[in-house]
C-alpha cells in the first residue's frame, strides 16, 4: 500500500536529526550530526505523518564517485518506527532517495542488506530494487 499522505523532507538542522533519534540505532551525537549535514554528498530525508511532530522514518544516502564508474548513491540506512511499518513509508523514502540520485546524475543506487533481513529485502524490492547476487562484506574496526 503506497503512503501518499506522508511528507518527506530533507533534514537540514541538528534539531531535526535529534528528533529522529528513536529511529536510529544509537543516540545522536550533535557533532556527528553536524558533520553529516555539512558534508558534501550526504543526504538525510525524514518522513512525517500528518499530525505528527516527530519523524516516523528516515533514509540516508551518500553519493560515491569513482574515476571509471561515475557517480552512484549508497543507500546507507533506512528506518521506520515500528508503529508505522507496512504503510509504504519505507518505500516512499527509498523512492525519494532514488529520485534525488537521478537528479544528481547518479547511474544507480545500491544498499548492503543482510541476506536474512526479509523485511528490508521486501522493502527494497517493492521500491524497484533488484538483487544482483551474493555479496560478502569485509570490514575493519578502528579503535
Amino acid at each position: 500500500m503506497e503512503n501518499r499522505s506522508v511528507a518527506i523532507r530533507r533534514a537540514v538542522t541538528i534539531a531535526e536529526v535529534a528528533a529522529a533519534e528513536p529511529l536510529f540505532d544509537n543516540p545522536v551525537r550533535p557533532e556527528w550530526a553536524e558533520r553529516f549535514l555539512t558534508s558534501a554528498g550526504h543526504h538525510l530525508y525524514l518522513a512525517y505523518e500528518p499530525g505528527e511532530d516527530a519523524p516516523v522514518g528516515f533514509v540516508s544516502g551518500i553519493e560515491t564517485i569513482h574515476p571509471d564508474k561515475g557517480a552512484e548513491m549508497l543507500l546507507y540506512e533506512l528506518g521506520v518506527a515500528e508503529s508505522h511499518r507496512r504503510k509504504g513509508i519505507g518505500r516512499a523514502l527509498v523512492g525519494r532517495l532514488a529520485e534525488l540520485s537521478r537528479e544528481l546524475g547518479c547511474h544507480g543506487m545500491w544498499v548492503l542488506v543482510d541476506t536474512d533481513n526479509d523485511v528490508a529485502l521486501a522493502t527494497y524490492r517493492s521500491a524497484g530494487g533488484k538483487d544482483d547476487g551474493g555479496c560478502a562484506v569485509v570490514g575493519w574496526k578502528f579503535e
